[in-house]
């Protein structure tokens, strides 16, 4: 059974979300940046997945998920759908390592800014390429 709030609640905390980015990016915390707007973008794509009534896995990179059932989107969305499945997945390749790091490697020695820019830009473009399936 799906719960019929979801969608605008995955779409409500992605917005969300790319407040907190601005902080996070205003405070130069690069690799936060990243690990956000990864979440940004999970949450706007999984919203989408549930507004189309495509029931969201429980896994972090959806696109696939939403390559697939493109037909049950809204049309003024498709254009938009391979760009963002590959933020989607893009995004995906950092979430561990910018959130956790590992034995080499220090996320806030990592990552940069034009991978924090790189980052906020994908999670801004799939929040308002998504955006008129909530108006």
């Amino acid at each position: 059974m799906q719960n019929p709030r979801l969608a605008e609640d995955y779409y409500r905390r992605a917005c969300v979300r790319l407040k907190a980015i601005d902080l996070l990016y205003a405070e130069k915390s690069w690799a936060d940046v990243v690990r956000e707007s990864q979440e940004a973008v999970e949450l706007a794509l999984k919203g989408l997945l549930q507004a189309a009534g495509i029931e969201s896995p429980r896994v972090h990179d959806v696109s696939q998920i939403l390559l697939d059932n493109q037909d049950r989107v809204p049309p003024a969305l498709r254009p938009h759908l391979s760009r963002i499945a590959g933020h989607s997945r893009t995004l995906r390749r950092d979430r561990e390592l910018s959130f956790y790091g590992s034995e080499d490697l220090t996320p806030t020695d990592f990552y940069r800014r034009q991978d924090a820019d790189s980052a906020r830009q994908m999670a801004r473009d799939t929040v308002e390429a998504i955006a008129p399936a909530f108006s």
